[in-house]
């Protein structure tokens, strides 16, 4: 995919400025965490954290000061899985692709270190670099998406320039595989824009491969085939050209949307399948192989290693065995509304920013094109028939988007550990940052006061878009808006200091509290 375009000034300060963002983030990880020790010690968090196996060299030792901080909670498993396995049940939680492209990256790459740095160390190195390439090529395709979706290209830039401060970034720079699956995700939602299906169903295919909740970018594939069809029945003969029978349209839209969710749904279940084997399998004298410590933190802890002495976990029983929905519930209490005590207060008080957020662009959407939203957006309109479709945030391309958002935080909200919603969304809907860019775009007078020409956009055809949206959708100038923002402070509005508020607080918040090992989204 041609991310960066030499042709496209905007693109390389995207770039430029998610490289920025991202040095600054591994410099600040590990300075604010080692400062605010000072005051308060490292949590000692009942998180999974096995044992060290071999003695660290000092290569080690500088790695682990330097990046230590990124291999907190959820990290560890991930950096365990790299280097040792699927061992305990509970590990099944985790998708494999990212934990084996960090062990790949381990391996080969950084193989020449291994004289210097023990597996763990160049592991927690490969994931570090791993997401910092994947963070920036987000942000480069979270651009083309907002280019080609909302036919506004300053929009587009801000949303942009946004993702990469987003409050979700400290998960962005851990050994979390929240940055590999933005990057799957936003790359797939672009080349389905673009009409290169086939190429996004094996993107949203691997983004499945990531993170389970890749499994409802099937969504996408679906509304875009109905869409299609749907417009197709109303255009009916009157188009001036002849169309193909109605069952054989029927037939194509069906086939091929069962292929494309085959696809998507295909690494999920060879990973189940996967799991089955191992833990509900006859026992492979696996306890042999298992270090000693590894086994007595498995007694210690109550985790559930391979199925070696014939005892087969419950799930295995089930008439679908399905390891991972067991996991979020037995080992998480992940539920409908079981998080839903007055001790998760904080917890929800963390999550109330991003709630707000989504649920204001969710009513702004509704509100500003009701018919729009009751009729699915399968409605062929006027403006688009003369070619002349809305710009910007509300435009009829955005639907599908406010759903897929809305629904995840609904899910969010309701069924899991509601804190997690902030990279919930951060990392997966582009509906946050184009949301948050519309609303500073819209009533920030610094930005609105930006010169604008004709709109720039990436259309969907050949033929560039003439609607403008309410705010600014020219060319103007790529500066970046962002630091004009932060360096004219006094001038923002207190919209603009919300905005700008949660995304920067929740960065330094989140290396400082993330880092420290104490509770954070």
């Amino acid at each position: 995919m041609e991310l960066v375009s030499r042709q496209d000034p905007c693109l390389r300060e995207v770039v430029r400025f998610a490289v920025c963002c991202r040095a600054l983030t591994l410099l600040l990880q590990a300075s604010l965490p080692a400062l605010f020790n000072l005051l308060i010690p490292d949590h000692a968090a009942d998180a999974f954290c096995p044992p060290r196996l071999s003695e660290p060299g000092p290569w080690d030792l500088l790695v682990e000061r330097l990046l230590g901080g990124l291999s907190r909670w959820d990290a560890e498993h991930f950096l365990f899985i790299a280097e040792r396995g699927y061992l305990y049940e509970h590990n099944c939680a985790f998708f494999p692709l990212y934990p084996l492209s960090v062990r790949a990256l381990a391996e080969g790459a950084l193989w020449p270190l291994q004289r210097l740095l023990r597996l763990r160390s160049r592991l927690l190195l490969s994931a570090v670099l791993l997401n910092s390439l994947f963070s920036v090529l987000a942000a480069a395709a979270l651009y083309k998406l907002g280019c080609v979706v909302l036919r506004c290209r300053g929009v587009a830039f801000l949303a942009a320039v946004l993702f990469s401060v987003s409050p979700a970034n400290v998960f962005m720079a851990a050994a979390y595989s929240e940055s590999m699956f933005a990057f799957l995700a936003f790359s797939a939602m672009w080349q389905l824009e673009k009409g290169q299906s086939w190429l996004s169903g094996l993107l949203f295919s691997l983004a499945s491969g990531v993170r389970a909740n890749g499994l409802i970018n099937a969504g996408f594939f679906l509304y875009s085939r109905g869409k299609c069809f749907a417009l197709q029945l109303q255009v009916g003969s009157g188009s001036g050209r002849k169309l193909p029978p109605l069952w054989k349209r029927l037939l194509s839209v069906a086939s091929s949307v069962v292929l494309m969710c085959a696809g998507i749904f295909l690494p999920f279940a060879l990973f189940q399948y996967y799991a089955y084997v191992r833990f509900c399998g006859a026992g492979t004298g696996l306890e042999q192989a298992v270090p000693k410590p590894l086994l007595q933190l498995a007694l210690d802890k109550g985790y559930r290693l391979a199925a070696t002495d014939g005892v087969k976990p419950p799930w295995c029983s089930q008439q679908f065995p399905v390891v991972y929905s067991y996991i979020q519930d037995v080992y998480w209490n992940v539920g409908f509304l079981r998080y839903f005590e007055l001790r998760q207060i904080p917890n929800f008080l963390l999550a109330l920013p991003v709630t707000l957020l989504g649920s204001w662009a969710a009513w702004t959407y509704i509100t500003a094109d009701p018919r729009h939203c009751l009729t699915l957006g399968l409605e062929r309109r006027k403006s688009e028939e003369e070619g002349k479709p809305r710009a910007g945030f509300c435009c009829p391309a955005v639907f599908v988007y406010v759903v897929h958002a809305t629904v995840l935080l609904a899910f969010g909200f309701f069924c899991v550990h509601v804190q997690v919603l902030t990279r919930f969304l951060g990392s997966s809907s582009p509906i946050l940052y184009w949301f948050s860019a519309h609303l500073l775009q819209e009533y920030e007078p610094l930005l609105c006061s930006q010169e604008t020409d004709n709109p720039t956009a990436a259309p969907r055809s050949e033929k560039p878009p003439l609607g403008k949206s309410p705010g600014s959708c020219g060319k103007g100038t790529c500066a970046n808006p962002v630091v004009r923002l932060l360096l004219n402070r006094g001038l923002i509005t207190p919209l603009g200091r919300c905005v700008l508020g949660f995304f920067l607080s929740y960065w330094l918040l989140g290396l400082i509290l993330h880092c420290n090992f104490l509770p954070w989204t």
